[in-house]
């Protein structure tokens, strides 16, 4: 049988490297392998070419070259940023975060409330905007703090009010940091209006190679070393320089930068004929978090009565990459802990499923989604033992 041509829609997830990129990269994959740090002229010349990737991302987001840190992957940053405020304030602050965050930020601020700070989880409403009365309560009454909030979720697409949330966090003397990882490259990032500490990107969010992050810091911002054992990153995260990557970050950027405007009309068309579609031709179909207030890239579906991963099994046979919430983990189904935290109700929670569109998605692919998916969908839930009006297992 031959392999079908995949249609990737799965780019939050990770996406294609770019050919330019690639290009960028070669070389010093190849004949410029030396290390930035030595003292000769072979390892100079790679060194500036580091530094010209750290102005080209610092451009990207408006900030100084100096604020810029080069890291491994966007779960480093938050971490970086995470950890080593809680290490400046000490035991006796607090952490405030939000119940759907990445499991990089979920992670590093569960860890740090089993060594006994307060960690405090916002909650959002159904359409997953953060609640912002609980947000001013918690910013109140928790000092010192540490503020960790996405701005844009990587399962629904929805945009948080990033610049509201980081102002009453300075009002309040918090330190705000906002995993970006999904808003870099799909929204206009600007550190000099927007009043943030430290902002966590991914390279390979935005068509660089998986295997370098960044984390930016504000000049004046304390932070303690995450990873010691060099001078390199002006002293803040040891370790050689991942310079082929860091170039192709660079690259990417520049990329991104340049064609985002034409970008976001381009993915929110493909992405609108994508939904309005599926929820015409598969009843019992809904749309999960705020149609408005999010990336122009995602849709997060839940289709009733069904599993996502029997759905995802289905569409993988045919080609088509999406990703759903829900991981089956010792013969019981967990649903996804975003989807969960906006309520939806239990006869969609496990049905969701998420596409996430790039640059490289073609009308082709969104018509061979159309043709192919709403047939899985009446296969599925004519094999279902559940349906309107049918009993549910109760949900604990």
């Amino acid at each position: 049988m031959t392999a079908l041509k995949p249609v990737y829609l799965d780019n939050n997830a990770t996406t294609r490297v770019a050919p330019e990129v690639l290009e960028a990269m070669t070389p010093f994959l190849t004949d410029l392998y030396g290390n930035p740090s030595s003292m000769h002229a072979f390892g100079g010349q790679i060194a500036r070419h580091v530094r010209e990737a750290r102005e080209k991302v610092a451009a990207f987001i408006n900030a100084e070259p100096s604020e810029i840190v080069f890291t491994s992957c966007g779960t480093e940053s938050d971490n970086m940023a995470i950890h080593g405020s809680a290490e400046i304030l000490g035991p006796q602050a607090s952490v405030i975060t939000t119940r759907v965050e990445h499991p990089a930020v979920l992670g590093p601020c569960r860890r740090l409330r089993d060594m006994g700070m307060r960690v405090t989880e916002l909650p959002v409403d159904r359409l997953g905007h953060l609640d912002m009365d609980a947000y001013r309560e918690a910013i109140k009454i928790n000092s010192p703090a540490i503020v960790s909030i996405m701005w844009a979720n990587n399962e629904t697409g929805v945009i948080f009010p990033m610049r509201e949330i980081a102002e009453l966090a300075k009002e309040a003397g918090a330190i705000i940091h906002t995993d970006a990882v999904q808003t870099a490259g799909k929204i206009l990032i600007d550190v000099k209006k927007l009043p943030v500490d430290m902002l966590s990107i991914s390279g390979h969010k935005l068509h660089a190679p998986k295997g370098v992050g960044v984390l930016y810091l504000r000049r004046g911002t304390r932070l303690k070393t995450f990873m010691l054992g060099g001078h390199q990153e002006h002293g803040r995260r040891g370790g050689t320089e991942n310079v082929p990557y860091i170039v192709g970050m660079g690259r990417a950027v520049e990329l991104a930068a340049r064609d985002m405007a034409e970008e976001s009309r381009h993915l929110t068309r493909l992405r609108d004929k994508l939904e309005n579609g599926l929820l015409a031709a598969c009843p019992d179909a809904s749309v999960n978090g705020d149609p408005a207030a999010r990336l122009p890239n995602t849709t997060n579906m839940s289709f009733e009565y069904i599993e996502g991963e029997a759905i995802l099994y289905h569409l993988s046979d045919l080609g088509i990459c999406a990703s759903t919430g829900s991981a089956c983990a010792a013969g019981s189904l967990e649903p996804s802990h975003v989807i969960r935290a906006m309520g939806v109700p239990f006869t969609a929670v496990h049905g969701s499923v998420r596409f996430s569109l790039s640059r490289y998605n073609t009308e082709a692919d969104i018509d061979y989604v159309l043709e192919h998916m709403p047939p899985v969908i009446k296969k599925l839930r004519d094999l279902s033992p559940f349906g309107k009006g049918d009993a549910l297992p109760v949900e604990l």
